[in-house]
């Protein structure tokens, strides 16, 4: 199989930091991830499937990890070498089109469900992702055992496994696997109706949250900080009522809730804030936009940050981390999946917009160069197209 290889090589990894600050997305060209020729994955066992990646996006955890940039924290929730990729439209063996729901959960890794019906995100405790018959990996694209979307080959148990409906695109299908996370971040957020929210930054997961939002709660208002004007299109496009530049974002907030300025912070504030960067100014500029007994939800994957506290204490402000997708609960009470919702969501919202360019994985610095510019070149998601090299047969 053909793929990309990203071994644990300490002098390479700080030298694509190194590189990184320069130009982002350098660490592709410096860092420890190679083009490979290699046999595929053993399969984990008998009821394990090969799947065959089509179209595999490049998503900013992904980015973070090739940069240097990525938390320390996952070291001991992936095993090396792994292959990246975890936002996968692929074939099955047997000819099904289906879309990959990454998460390394409990059935995949041979245990048993932490409840019935439970989604391979669910569960309170994560031993599992350590154990079981699989390498340590959160998820496919972070472990050595199962492979990942950036090759032309992985395996994949069936709890992991949509089929793609036939009026789907490749390009849109792609497009699930950040959309379920977006709607996971909008049910967490506690969204009521009448309620004002904001959401700081508008890359791939600030607009399918918008998206989400918009489809999935009823508040009176949702306004968008967005750095690039592509963006801010998009977010209005998508669901937000409004959309500025960053610096706009609490004057817009201010007079929407007729809040007062107390030095940075509002007197009042959002209900709800979404902070879909995860940086050290992203979550500040969060918790300066939520009002006393709101609620902040951390979407953008934050590394190490360094952030004044005192106003989330003073405030009573409620921070909440929103990771992958699991289980939801539907206006009515029923329960479902995020996945289930993102694509009865994609077939009223045109996400596969969102793809603005794919590459071959020989091209895979370009590409990477591509996804970590995307903003300041008018671009959204930038993925990966084995659909070739299947075709040829490598």
């Amino acid at each position: 199989m053909k793929a990309l290889r990203f071994s644990r090589q300490e002098t390479r990894y700080v030298a694509a930091a190194l590189a990184s600050r320069l130009r982002p997305g350098a660490g592709a060209r410096w860092g420890p991830l190679k083009l490979i020729d290699d046999d595929p994955p053993d399969l984990p066992g008998e009821d394990w499937l090969r799947v065959y990646p089509r179209i595999c996006g490049i998503c900013g955890s992904d980015l973070a990890t090739i940069d240097g940039r990525s938390a320390r924290y996952f070291e001991d929730y992936v095993s090396f070498p792994f292959v990246p990729g975890h936002e996968i439209v692929a074939d099955t063996a047997d000819g099904r089109r289906v879309i990959v729901e990454p998460v390394l959960g409990h059935e995949a890794r041979g245990f048993d469900l932490p409840y019935p019906g439970a989604a391979p995100g669910d569960g309170d405790d994560y031993r599992h992702l350590m154990s079981g018959h699989l390498l340590p990996g959160l998820q496919t694209g972070f472990c050595k055992s199962t492979g990942g979307g950036w090759s032309t080959e992985l395996v994949a148990h069936p709890s992991q496994l949509h089929e793609v409906p036939d009026w789907m695109s490749d390009e849109l299908a792609v497009m699930i696997e950040p959309v379920a996370g977006g709607v996971h971040a909008a049910l967490r957020s506690g969204a009521r109706p009448g309620d004002t929210v904001a959401v700081v930054g508008a890359g791939t997961m600030g607009l399918v949250a918008v998206a989400a939002l918009r489809g999935l709660t009823e508040p009176a208002s949702i306004m968008v900080g967005a750095r690039y004007s592509t963006q801010r299109a998009l977010a209005l496009e998508f669901g937000a009522d409004a959309a500025v530049e960053p610096g706009e974002l609490k004057r817009a907030v201010r007079r929407a809730t007729k809040s007062f300025m107390v030095g940075d912070h509002l007197s009042g504030g959002a209900d709800v804030v979404i902070d879909a960067v995860g940086s050290s100014a992203s979550l500040a500029e969060a918790l300066s936009l939520c009002r006393p007994r709101g609620r902040v939800v951390v979407l953008g994957m934050p590394a190490t940050v360094t952030v004044e506290l005192t106003g989330l204490w003073h405030r009573e402000v409620e921070l909440v981390g929103c990771y992958a997708y699991g289980t939801e609960v539907r206006a009515d009470g029923r329960l479902t999946t995020s996945f289930e919702l993102a694509t009865e969501l994609a077939g009223k919202v045109a996400f596969d917009r969102l793809v603005t360019a794919l590459y071959p994985l020989d091209r895979y610095v370009d590409a990477l160069g591509h996804a970590a510019e995307a903003g300041r070149r008018g671009a959204v998601k930038i993925a990966f197209d084995m659909r070739d090299e299947r075709r040829r047969g490598i």
